[in-house]
């Protein structure tokens, strides 16, 4: 059997050592591989696929669960954060975050409105502290967010109007984003809607009059939060087009959400000046 082995070319001994591989892990790790012959995968690219999911398995059975701070090394050399003077944070950010990047740990934030001085801050006094598994395998990273731990509802929010909402409505493609209108009724320029399907059909039936729909303009100026409620205005610019003819869509809007114990907030009172979908 092993002279059978030798005897195959190069390419075939490796096809050869990804059917033991695939075998071992279907009898010991219960894995799947379906066959999809309009797929198939160089042989070298499926042996390191292979070859990383077995030192994946085998990390993981015996992996254990270290804080962030043991995991890179327990650093000395970064200071509380009150000792770090305004000018000097920016640069003390970076250091940082260039050495847990160095140790595989990766921290973003989505929100404009964090600074580095609440970034070096969450980092030393918060995730020094979280607790991750301590895993090892080349080009493994462990990633964080920070609006995971400290949602700022003023951006979420501000993008849920932009992007959930206004993008949604003024474009061509169909609705896509019930789950951010209230389920218990919404009010949309001044129809109540128990059913969001019902106002589905209505926007479908606009959009289907025209062939291109963009929103071109859509500024927040101005969030409030306060609570469990939350008003968000601005305006926008949204233009609808068919071969012969185009309709301007622009003014002001106001929309109100509220935070449910979900603890998601949704959309409940929305009024979009210059559009009616009727």
């Amino acid at each position: 059997m092993q002279e059978d082995y030798l005897s195959l070319d190069d390419e075939e001994q490796l096809k050869a050592e990804n059917d033991f591989l695939k075998m071992k892990l279907m009898l010991e790790r219960g894995g799947h591989f379906g066959v999809n012959e309009n797929s198939e995968l160089p042989p070298e690219l499926e042996n390191q696929f292979l070859n990383n999911i077995m030192a994946f398995e085998e990390q993981f059975e015996k992996h254990q669960i270290i804080k962030v701070f043991d995991k890179i090394g327990r650093p000395s050399q970064f200071k509380p954060v009150s000792e770090i003077a305004d000018a000097d944070i920016e640069s003390a950010w970076k250091e940082l975050d260039r050495y847990m990047s160095d140790h595989a740990i990766n921290l973003d934030v989505c929100s404009p409105n964090i600074s580095a001085r609440e970034l070096y801050r969450f980092a030393t006094e918060e995730l020094f502290e979280h607790e991750t598994d301590d895993m090892d395998l080349p080009g493994w990273t462990t990633n964080f967010i920070y609006d995971e731990f400290h949602p700022d509802p003023v951006y979420d929010n501000s993008e849920l109007v932009r992007r959930d909402l206004l993008y949604d409505i003024f474009r061509k493609e169909e609705l896509f984003n019930e789950l951010h209108y209230d389920s218990d009724g919404f009010n949309f320029n001044g129809t109540q809607y128990d059913d969001y399907n019902v106002f589905k059909e209505k926007i479908s039936r606009f959009k289907s009059l025209f062939s291109e729909i963009e929103l071109r303009h859509c500024e927040i100026q101005e969030c409030v939060v306060n609570g469990a409620a939350c008003v968000i205005s601005g305006n926008y610019r949204a233009t609808a087009t068919t071969a012969n003819d185009e309709l301007i869509c622009a003014g002001p809007f106001r929309i109100e959400l509220i935070l449910k114990d979900t603890g998601y907030w949704y959309m409940k009172t929305i009024e979009i000046s210059g559009f009616n979908a009727a």
